[in-house]
């Protein structure tokens, strides 16, 4: 069991459009932003076949300013491709527009409040919290869990000095609109929210994501500098570390289980799927960039490199 909390740093999915609010709901608590020296070693693979080649690029979905410009070898091998693939393509305005009623379709409570729905202590603790950050706790009232979750989590990493529009695919994704670089989905809306969301209407696991997310807030600032220097140095060691096992004596077994069959949905199971989107480009000679979230190439069991590598194509690190 991995702390679900980095996945969703680390791979964002759909969030994007609930952050503009927050965003405006307390700049000054924002921290300076933190700076790491770029390392040699990046999370750009080249994958190749015996007729072309993809580059594949793990990005953070919210960074600061200091991750860029990009380093030359990515932002060439970016300038260089015939098109760009990221999860889900957010500058498109229709997709951002289903995105949004998908989030509020499956993230809103269809009867009752949170209040309901909540242990008392997860409610008291959500209260407490919302106190602490300056929010109305009303904000959160017609939310289901999982939703609450991810946008406390992300709101976390916005305080902490990063920002969703700094994220690495956000960037990369304004570079290929100036330009008229075409951008490819690998994703569908739905597919995006499914990850987080599940497809039952129960809150069980959306209720072990707020459990997990409070249990982990206090250490948001160091894990944050810890993932930036990770990311701009390559260190393959200290991301594993980051994403390790969680401490499984604070859940139950119920929740043990929830959080493991929600893991192999939001990681394993969109590893196969990226991993055959990046054959498919190769397989039709396609000069494709693609950007997925980092932890899809973090754990070599079971990760995107892995896959690819397993089915006979060339991977190099660059």
């Amino acid at each position: 069991m991995k702390k679900l909390r980095f996945y969703r740093a680390l791979m964002g999915t759909c969030l994007a459009c609930c952050m503009a609010w927050l965003a405006a709901c307390s700049e000054s608590s924002l921290l300076p932003e933190p700076t790491v020296d770029w390392g040699d070693k990046h999370f750009l693979w080249k994958v190749s076949d015996e007729n072309s080649s993809v580059w594949l690029l793990g990005s953070i979905h919210v960074a600061n300013a200091s991750f860029y410009p990009l380093p030359t070898v990515i932002d060439s091998a970016f300038t260089a491709a015939n098109e760009l693939a990221v999860e889900i393509n957010t500058s498109d305005a229709y997709t951002s527009s289903e995105l949004q009623w998908l989030i509020n379709r499956r993230g809103m409570l269809i009867e009752g409040t949170l209040w309901d729905v909540l242990p008392t202590t997860l409610w008291y603790s959500l209260d407490s919290l919302c106190t602490a950050w300056n929010l109305p706790v009303s904000t959160f009232e017609s939310m289901r869990p999982w939703l609450v979750a991810s946008t406390i989590s992300t709101y976390a990493y916005m305080r902490a000095g990063l920002k969703t529009e700094y994220g690495i695919d956000n960037v990369l994704m304004g570079e290929a609109t100036k330009i008229g670089k075409p951008i490819i989905s690998l994703e569908t809306a739905e597919e995006q929210v499914e990850a987080l969301a599940g497809s039952s209407e129960s809150d069980s696991t959306g209720i072990c994501m707020l459990k997990s997310v409070f249990h982990e807030l206090p250490g948001v600032k160091p894990m944050m500098s810890n993932l930036i220097k990770a990311w701009k140095t390559g260190d393959d060691e200290l991301l594993n570390r980051l994403l390790a096992e969680d401490h499984v004596e604070d859940y139950t077994p119920s929740e043990v289980l929830l959080m493991e069959e929600f893991e192999q949905r939001l990681l394993v199971n969109r590893n196969i799927k990226m991993a055959d989107s990046v054959a498919s480009f190769l397989r039709d000679d396609r000069n494709v960039f693609v950007v997925v979230g980092v932890a899809h190439l973090a754990f070599e069991a079971y990760n995107v490199i892995e896959n690819l590598r397993n089915r006979g194509f060339i991977v190099e690190r660059y």
